[in-house]
């Protein structure tokens, strides 16, 4: 939670005389856990107080109250005491307190979600964004790669640049070359003045490339010249262009098998994928389903006047239950229609459509369930290079039931390996 919050934690024993560091610029804040103390656990806390002082501090503190002798000075010394246990944005929240500056609880990028696979996705985006290397961004299509992209950007020391998103399925195929690095007067037919491409608009800033496997052999060659040299050439100009511009993609596609079918250049494939972002599917995110809903549905009520404003049990259940083939943009869109269909405050399922409806059976639906949970297990088995521990880590189970779901989903780890 605090990674993802864009704090780094270091864990110091005060028994040990250790002390903290820190670089120049970090903003440091000492958390001090107080449950559980031991017989000289209060003295050695008394001098981490007086060897940091004016180091911000959190006492953590457990829920009865503390009445342990010398114990006083320490907690006088914290501006800031959360009892235990304690919401984690409550956490967040008291660290954002000691700096404007400072990441916060809502700090996320515009990337909601407190499920352990959206935690791993926010802590990667503080990484990588102060890194100035290229990110290839996957994940299936709907599940957010370019709100990914846009939280990268500002995150980085670009953010205060330009942002250019691409879809580069949508350029059309005779002018992918002019869009992209622009063109001179003449240089075609029906190029009556200079036009400047996407990638000199967003200069000292970033681009988005998404769908970055559509684009055609040569454009992926001026791409590549861009990534490997900074330059490039406006169509009929043969004089090159220095820009300074972070190169991020996107795609739903493999493509490693694009590169083994000849689709995509390997040397380019290499360049994109400096730095990976895989961004798990809405079935695999447990709570987060419910948690996006009311988001969504807020969001909305503050642009329309519609008299839902919830969900009631079965909705919720629904929720819970559908497998969201179309990931976030599909629940999005579901969460809007039924805002403005349903007729009481709480949205129910038959408002969502997600329901049993004519024709369909619940031998179907659990079809779909086993489909998505077979999914989701040999997405987190790739992600994590076969690793059954931190598969585990990241589904949240124990590692008998990996093997369990491997042998119920026919999965073989020595050939998937």
């Amino acid at each position: 939670m605090l990674a993802a919050a864009g704090w780094e934690l270091r864990v110091v024993d005060p028994r040990r005389g250790a002390k903290v560091g820190m670089r120049a610029g970090d903003k440091v804040v000492a958390l001090l856990d107080l449950r559980g103390l031991g017989a000289g656990d209060v003295e050695s806390l008394g001098q981490v107080v007086i060897d940091h002082a004016g180091l911000p501090m959190i006492a953590l503190t457990p829920d009865s109250d503390i009445d342990q002798p010398g114990l006083h000075p320490v907690l006088q010394a914290c501006g800031e005491r959360v009892v235990c246990p304690f919401n984690p944005q409550q956490l967040a929240q008291a660290l954002s307190s000691f700096d404007r500056r400072a990441p916060g609880a809502d700090d996320d990028g515009g990337m909601v979600g407190r499920s352990g696979p959206m935690l791993d996705v926010r802590a990667t985006l503080h990484r990588y964004a102060g890194v100035d290397l290229p990110v290839l961004i996957t994940g299936e299509t709907g599940t957010g790669k370019e709100l990914a992209a846009r939280a990268l950007h500002e995150l980085s020391d670009r953010g205060r640049g330009p942002f250019v998103a691409v879809n580069c399925g949508a350029l059309p195929a005779g002018l992918i070359q002019a869009e992209l690095f622009g063109h001179e007067r003449g240089a075609f037919t029906g190029a009556a003045s200079r036009r400047i491409g996407l990638f000199e608009t967003a200069n000292t800033g970033t681009i988005f490339l998404d769908e970055i496997g559509d684009l055609p052999t040569d454009a992926q060659a001026n791409l590549l010249r861009v990534l490997q040299e900074g330059t490039l050439e406006r169509l009929g100009n043969s004089q090159s262009l220095r820009v300074d511009v972070r190169v991020l993609a996107a795609t739903h596609v493999d493509l490693e098998q694009a590169v083994e079918r000849g689709r995509f250049r390997r040397d380019l494939y290499f360049r994109l994928d400096v730095l990976h972002l895989h961004l798990p599917p809405l079935r695999a995110r447990g709570a987060d389903v419910e948690l996006l809903a009311r988001r969504f549905l807020a969001e909305f009520r503050r642009q329309h006047l519609v008299t839902a404003r919830g969900f009631d049990a079965g909705a919720r259940r629904a929720l819970r239950d559908y497998p969201w083939p179309g990931n976030v943009r599909e629940l999005l869109n579901r969460v809007r229609r039924a805002a403005v269909i349903a007729r009481q405050p709480l949205i129910t399922a038959a408002d969502l459509q997600l329901g049993v409806e004519a024709g369909e059976s619940d031998e179907c639906l659990d079809k779909a369930r086993t489909q998505a949970e077979r999914e989701a297990v040999l997405a987190t088995l790739r992600e994590t290079g076969f690793n059954i521990s931190a598969s585990a880590r990241r589904l949240r189970v124990s590692r008998p039931t990996i093997y369990r779901l491997c042998r119920k989903h026919r999965l073989s780890l020595p050939d998937l390996r």
